[in-house]
């Protein structure tokens, strides 16, 4: 639920509307996922009054303070020097310099750098401020159509395909709605990992670009997805979110008795095509039944 605050009331330990800023203070500031006029006016403000803005890749935050007409001191803090990184923004803290954090997109520490250093901030004692923003898992639920009174961000799947089905198949009887994020050269791969581990019939939102010129998205039932993204070069190009259908609510049931399902399949079909065929009619966990159908072929 937002409860907006009147602009000129103290929020917490933030600003509560006023552009000055404090010193010794971390602001962990969102930055647009895309489009650059998505940035809020507290961000500018902050970006405007803070003595120092640690940044994922300086380049690109100089291109957002630019647009702004921002001149900003900036250091870079990203995934290979998170640690040490976090040791000069803590020196700057300490010397009552006010610190924004910001990552290339989005917001700091989710899926992205920035943990590290809010972490040590505030074990050091130093107040943090969040400034919201625009988030991508969030953008997508917005226009996914799906119910989204309860989710699960997931991230990034794991690069190496047996990781990635190992945290899907640990997924496949979650209820909520299941986000996550996608690189292209791993999309197709990730569609497919999908569609065999969770069956064909869940529903997916495919959002690329995300508030870019070229944003797509596509929502489908899963067996549908990669043959869609196929059907174009450019929709497995840019960034992704994946929102996925959680477990249905007979989905327990359903892998109880698929079982007797298994059974007569297996009398008609060879193990695997049987298998596959009672993933999409159950919605059960590819693995799971495979098992269960040696044990059945096993019995015979």
């Amino acid at each position: 639920m937002n409860h907006p605050q009147d602009p000129g009331t103290e929020a917490g330990s933030g600003a509560g509307g006023s552009a000055a800023v404090l010193p010794g203070t971390l602001y962990v500031v969102a930055t647009p996922i895309g489009n650059l006029g998505d940035v809020t006016l507290r961000a500018l403000e902050v970006l405007r009054s803070v003595d120092v803005i640690a940044a994922e890749d300086t380049r690109v935050t100089s291109k957002l303070l630019n647009r702004h007409g921002i001149a900003g001191r900036l250091i870079a803090v990203h995934e290979h020097n998170e640690r040490r990184a976090a040791e000069t923004v803590l020196g700057l803290l300490a010397g009552g310099k006010a610190v924004a954090l910001v990552s290339d997109a989005g917001t700091p520490g989710i899926a992205d750098p920035g943990a590290r250093v809010v972490a040590a901030a505030r074990a050091a004692g130093h107040a943090v401020v969040p400034v919201p923003g625009a988030n991508a898992a969030a953008t997508a639920l917005s226009a996914s159509g799906f119910e989204a009174g309860r989710f699960l961000f997931c991230g990034f799947l794991p690069s190496r395909a047996a990781e990635r089905r190992r945290v899907l198949d640990a997924l496949v009887q979650e209820r909520a709605l299941l986000v996550f994020y996608e690189t292209p050269h791993r999309i197709a791969d990730c569609i497919a990992d999908l569609c065999a581990v969770f069956g064909g019939a869940r529903e997916i939102l495919i959002a690329r670009e995300l508030t870019k010129l070229h944003e797509t998205l596509h929502r489908c039932r899963l067996e549908a997805a990669g043959e869609w993204l196929q059907g174009d070069d450019n929709r497995r190009r840019g960034e992704f979110v994946l929102v996925v259908e959680g477990a249905p609510e007979t989905a327990r049931d359903a892998s109880a008795g698929a079982g007797d399902v298994l059974k007569v399949l297996l009398a008609e079909l060879p193990l695997k095509q049987a298998v596959a065929l009672a993933v999409k009619l159950t919605g059960g966990n590819r693995n799971e039944l495979y098992g269960l159908a040696l044990e059945l072929k096993g019995e015979n």
